[in-house]
């Protein structure tokens, strides 16, 4: 794990993507300069895109990636690791990827409540600050909770839900010295498990039986 400042040491210039929420928010982190941002409420496949030219810079310059792998948007968290993953075939470079739900509770300092985000079926994502994230059903939430805004829903809310800003520029800045990103060889979006999948055997049809 390492904090964002240990990434600039490291690599100078880092860009930051995250497609979590409903707003895209996207970074151009270079040491000793002040953080560029762009943000959008298009869907994430122009949006990072758009974001990313918006800037005006060369990608080549880019030292290092950083992404927000979830939980959040499925769809906008596999885009933005898909742009990485193409990127790096026409130049290697490391990828860090850190949490949502840890990023708010860190940078708002939440540590007498908990930060989820819907993660269907009657089952919310939980992030407890000094806890791993669990997903748990609905009954089992903890009293206090908040949700991250632009984040989807869709279950019934737990009675008592309340929205707290997702401004990754401030979250950043505020959690700037906390180790809250990790080194990935795959970018995608977090899964607490990996699919499990049953092999399918092809069979004939036949006709039923006469009776």
């Amino acid at each position: 794990m390492a904090t964002i400042d240990q990434l600039l040491d490291a690599h100078r210039t880092v860009l930051v993507l995250d497609a979590a929420s409903a707003r895209v928010q996207v970074g151009w982190l270079k040491a000793g300069q002040n953080d560029a941002w762009q943000a959008s409420e298009a869907e994430a496949g122009t949006a990072l895109f758009t974001a990313v030219e918006a800037f005006g810079r060369d990608l080549n310059d880019v030292e290092a990636f950083v992404y927000c792998d979830g939980p959040g948007s499925i769809l906008g968290i596999r885009t933005a690791a898909a742009a990485i993953r193409a990127w790096s075939v026409l130049r290697e470079r490391p990828v860090y990827g850190y949490g949502s739900l840890a990023l708010v509770a860190a940078a708002l300092g939440l540590t007498d409540t908990a930060v989820v985000a819907d993660a269907r079926r009657d089952l919310w994502h939980v992030q407890e600050v000094g806890q791993a994230l669990r997903r748990v059903p609905v009954a089992e939430l903890p009293a206090r909770l908040v949700i991250p805004r632009g984040f989807r829903t869709w279950s019934k809310p737990p009675p008592g839900l309340s929205e707290v800003p997702y401004d990754v520029p401030a979250m950043l800045t505020a959690a700037r010295s906390l180790d809250l990103f990790h080194r990935t060889e795959a970018p995608d979006a977090f899964m607490h498990e990996q699919p499990s999948y049953v092999t399918w055997t092809p069979q004939i049809h036949r006709a039923p039986n006469a009776s």
